[in-house]
């Protein structure tokens, strides 16, 4: 050990009290301290002094574990983590999440009623419509969309040819024939359509030099009414026809 005087010690009291002095330094510092009772009455007031400032520097944040070994930070990590603070803190950070969530299913509420009410308020498809043309161009020969012709061109089964639809005695077509009012000799040219099931559709006259009531009130009846379904190979075919509607009178020789 190294004899020292007082006034270097008092130079290193500072340093030695907080530990930063060399290991030779500071064990020479030690040993004067331990016998001169000026120099260690000086080293009490530094020691007094600091305990002072410990003791008027306020409390650290409670986060603050320096210190603290590691098991005893995890418990109170965990129990922070539980606390009901901290769950409300989470729920604060989260909630622009719901309402996120809301926003999106709110437009896409609007989005499908949006679509949906153009659709319902939407003008009905028509036959002379671009799609309409294509759908019945795409469609098979015979179906309801591509009527057969009653020649069976379109149909490519040679020289077979569909069978008219005919009108059957106990339907409403019949009954509607032999009870018009029609009084004198007429000859209808209708243009139709029969469906695969037997159903007159869009039917129309080609001719408009018969008119009249009665003649209006009988294409009306046809027009909804239902025929035996003209077939092509055993299987009935939708088909285009001419029907040609005739009413004579039959008076007796006088």
């Amino acid at each position: 050990m190294t004899l020292i005087t007082c006034a270097t010690v008092r130079r290193r009291l500072q340093a030695f009290h907080d530990e930063e002095l060399p290991i030779g330094e500071a064990i020479d510092t030690q040993g004067h301290i331990s016998t001169c009772p000026p120099c260690a009455r000086d080293h009490r007031d530094i020691q007094s002094l600091a305990n002072a400032l410990r003791l008027a520097v306020p409390p650290g944040p409670a986060d603050d574990w320096a210190g603290v070994q590691s098991s005893v930070i995890s418990r109170m990590r965990a129990e922070d983590n539980e606390s009901w603070a901290a769950r409300t803190r989470r729920f604060v950070d989260e909630v622009h999440l719901v309402w996120i969530g809301l926003a999106a299913a709110t437009a896409t509420v609007i989005c499908a009623g949006t679509v949906l009410s153009m659709l319902h308020f939407a003008s009905a498809e028509r036959d002379d419509s671009l799609a309409a043309v294509i759908a019945a161009m795409g469609a098979p020969a015979g179906s309801d969309l591509n009527p057969a012709l009653l020649d069976g061109r379109n149909m490519n089964g040679g020289p077979i040819r569909p069978q008219a639809p005919s009108v059957p005695q106990d339907g409403a077509v019949y009954l509607t024939l032999q009870r018009s009012g029609m009084s004198d000799d007429v000859v209808l040219s209708l243009l139709a359509n029969v469906t695969r099931e037997g159903r007159v559709s869009e039917l129309r006259m080609l001719s408009n030099d018969v008119e009249g009531r009665d003649v209006r009130d009988l294409v009306h009846a046809l027009s909804g009414g239902h025929l035996t379904p003209a077939l092509f190979d055993g299987a009935p075919v939708a088909i285009n026809l001419v029907w040609l509607v005739a009413h004579t009178t039959v008076k007796p020789k006088t």
